[in-house]
């Protein structure tokens, strides 16, 4: 079993910062890309930003110049620095792994897991 748990939401004033972090945790042989994604109240669930195992990242036009992706391969964790915040960026934020586990056959079986989601309010 693989588990995906997001931490450090909350309530925050426009033009202030919040750091999100991604803990992964289980039966983990590797894990490829991360991401961050987020849905907004009557909105559908959008990217927000990725990072490859080898540290490559793309943001979502959005966020660029504001948002920083990174992740600790040694400890299965990806964090989302995020200053600079606006209303519009108020969504549950959710974590998104393709993590790859070894199988009975010690093969390496990929399973495409997601966290729970932790809420980030920006007040105007």
């Amino acid at each position: 079993q693989v588990q995906l748990v997001e931490s450090g939401g909350g309530l925050v004033q426009a033009g202030g910062s919040l750091r999100l972090s991604c803990a992964a945790s289980g039966s983990i042989f590797t894990i490829n890309t991360m991401g961050w994604y987020r849905q907004a109240p009557g909105k559908q669930r959008e990217p927000v930003a990725h990072i490859t195992a080898g540290g490559r990242t793309n943001y979502t036009d959005s966020v660029k110049g504001r948002f920083t992706i990174s992740r600790d391969n040694a400890k299965n964790t990806m964090y989302l620095q995020m200053n600079s915040l606006k209303p519009e960026d108020t969504s549950v934020y959710y974590c998104n792994a393709d993590v790859g586990v070894i199988g009975p056959s010690a093969d390496i079986r990929w399973y495409d897991t997601w966290g729970q989601g932790t809420q980030v309010t920006v007040s105007s």
